[in-house]
Order: C-alpha cells, then sequence, then structure tokens
C-alpha cells in the first residue's frame, strides 16, 4: 500500500488512496482504525497525528475520511485539509477551479484556496465554516444560553475555565495569564477530553493573547493527545478570543509547530491559512494490516 507522509505546521499525516475499496471494516473493506493505529505509532509505525483517506465525493471535487492514531474517526481536521489539497493537486487528482476546490469532510463540504503569493508559497486556504454555539451541536451537556463562555470545569479538584465552540468538531479553550508552554498539557488535557461534560470527548487548547494580533496556543487534540499544531484548533482559539472581545477579525495562532492565520468577521465563517509540505512517500506492507 503506497502513501504520502505530510505535515502542515508540524501536525503530521499519513495520506492514502485506496482504490476499489470502501471504507471501513469488514469483508469488502480495510479495518482502516486497526491501521490507522499501526501507521500511527512513532516506533513501529510511520508517525502520524492521523490518516487521511483521499475518496471520490459526489457532493464534491473529493471526500476526506480521517482517522486518529487511536482509531477514532474524526469530523474534520484543518491542517489536515490542507495537506491533502496539495497533496490531491500534486498528484492530479484533481484540478481546481480559479485556484479553488471543495472537500467533502464530516463536518460538511468545505472550500480551499491554493495560495501563491510572495511569502506564501505552498500554503492553503480553508473556509473552516461558521463556528458553533449552542450546546447541543457543541456538544457539551451544559444548560446555559449560547455562547457558552467561562464554563467551570472540575479537574483533579481545581478550576479550569472554557469557552467551548465546534467547528464541526468540538472544543474547550481555557485562556491562561502566563506563557503556555508552562502549561500542564500533558496532565490536564486528557482529563478535559473524557470530562463528563463532553459526551463526544472534546479537543482541549490552552491560549495566551499576546496581543489583539497573536495568540500563543497549545492544543490536545481528541484522539490524538498532544500536537505540535491543530488547525481546528487555532481557529477555536481565535473564535473564543473574538468572544471574549480580545482580538481584530485577523489573527495569527503561533503553536509550537509553526503560526496559522486566522480571519472571522463574528459573523461568518473562519478562514485558515498556514503550510502544507510533503515529507516523504513510502509503501506499507499490506500483510502488517
Amino acid at each position: 500500500m503506497n502513501f504520502a507522509k505530510w505535515q502542515g505546521t508540524g501536525n503530521d499525516f499519513v495520506l492514502l488512496e485506496p482504490q476499489g475499496e470502501e471504507p471501513g471494516a469488514g469483508p469488502s473493506g480495510r479495518d482502516w482504525p486497526r491501521l490507522a493505529r499501526a501507521l500511527c505509532d512513532r516506533h513501529f509505525g510511520v508517525g502520524a497525528d492521523g490518516i487521511l483517506l483521499v475518496l471520490p465525493s459526489d457532493r464534491a471535487d473529493l471526500r476526506m475520511r480521517m482517522f486518529n492514531p487511536d482509531g477514532s474517526e474524526a469530523e474534520m481536521c484543518g491542517n489536515g485539509i490542507r495537506c491533502f489539497v496539495r497533496h490531491a493537486v500534486e498528484r492530479g487528482l484533481v484540478r481546481p477551479r480559479d485556484g479553488r476546490l471543495r472537500v467533502e469532510t464530516g463536518a460538511g463540504v468545505l472550500t480551499a484556496e491554493l495560495l501563491d503569493e510572495q511569502g506564501r508559497e505552498g500554503w492553503v486556504r480553508v473556509g473552516m465554516g461558521r463556528p458553533r454555539f449552542a450546546a447541543a451541536e457543541i456538544p457539551v451537556l451544559a444548560e446555559v444560553e449560547p455562547p457558552i463562555r467561562n464554563l467551570s470545569l472540575t479537574v483533579d479538584g481545581q478550576i479550569v475555565s472554557v469557552t467551548c465552540v465546534s467547528m464541526g468538531n468540538p472544543h474547550a479553550v481555557h485562556f491562561h495569564a502566563r506563557p503556555v508552554a508552562s502549561y500542564p498539557l500533558e496532565q490536564v488535557g486528557p482529563k478535559v477530553e473524557t470530562h463528563p461534560l463532553f459526551p463526544q470527548r472534546v479537543n482541549f487548547e490552552v491560549a495566551r493573547v499576546l496581543n489583539r494580533e497573536l495568540i500563543e496556543a497549545r492544543v490536545w487534540e481528541r484522539g490524538a493527545g498532544a500536537t505540535l499544531a491543530c488547525g481546528s484548533g487555532a481557529s477555536a482559539v481565535m473564535v473564543a478570543a473574538h468572544l471574549h472581545s480580545l482580538v481584530e477579525d485577523r489573527v495569527e495562532v503561533r503553536l509550537p509547530g509553526g503560526t496559522l492565520l486566522l480571519e472571522w468577521d463574528g459573523e461568518g465563517e473562519v478562514c485558515l491559512s498556514g503550510p502544507a509540505e510533503r515529507a516523504f512517500t513510502g509503501e506499507w506492507p499490506d500483510e502488517r494490516t
């Protein structure tokens, strides 16, 4: 099985092009959750934050499915979709119209645009859709009027205050007064992810607003753990900061793996821009899956 390894600001993915196989476990298709666990293993596999399946679509130019390292399926991924788009274009799987193409995801059909301006070569801009704030849409088990700001979670006897946002997948954003590098993400992250208030688990972001155009953040991704970057997480951070009137409509979010550009006017869809780079290609032996 041939694969390509891509990364977007350090968020890395294995891309696969199933040929005549309906995704899913069973005699008619591969066990994709099992394959994701094997491929994403950083010691015995290729190593990645998830696998992306490049599939045909009757609603868009292509369809993207994503499986996390633990085998769970994610609705979408902002860094992943940028890698997906560049891979598809480089492979000649699709021809953009006016530099744009449409991708079907579990969060709906999203539009991506290849950026060629100076300083942005290799970048992709993705319309991430409108953020959702209702408790049932995130989902979060909280009977409060949206948007859900400063929701108190009890974690190991301590209160963690979060703002809840759906970017097609659930996010809980915590604003921190000190540098995010000092935050105990590896201890707090898994407990917020599996907190009983989040029936489908949640992505957890810790963020510090440096000024009205710059935020630093770290992300604990649902099903993946701490990652160098997360596109939907950066989007949620920007939206949450906007809800608290802390930032302008155009913000850079600085993550351990690099910086992403976010745009949101408070009403329409969030736009995410960032790089996507192919690391290498290879072949995975079928007998290992």
